[in-house]
């Protein structure tokens, strides 16, 4: 009989112990979105790739920079 009362102990305290280990550690914070990938466009005078989106583009074609684009002279 002692034993048992011995072994209910023990459980009770491990139980004890496991919920207050488990709540010690804070919840993840959930996963951030990926951003859609875009669009990677060559620059006509030097062959560097940009995003549509930061890409000059003049008559059909694409520039990386302000300066490029008046370089070329199109």
């Amino acid at each position: 009989m002692k034993f048992l009362v011995l072994l209910a102990v023990l459980f009770v305290a491990y139980l004890v112990w496991r919920g207050k280990r488990v709540k010690k550690n804070p919840p993840r914070p959930p996963a951030r979105a990926l951003a859609a990938p875009q669009d990677m466009l060559a620059c006509a005078r030097c062959g560097v790739h940009v995003p549509r989106s930061d890409a000059w583009i003049s008559d059909g074609r694409s520039y990386c920079c302000r300066e490029h684009q008046q370089q070329d002279g199109r």
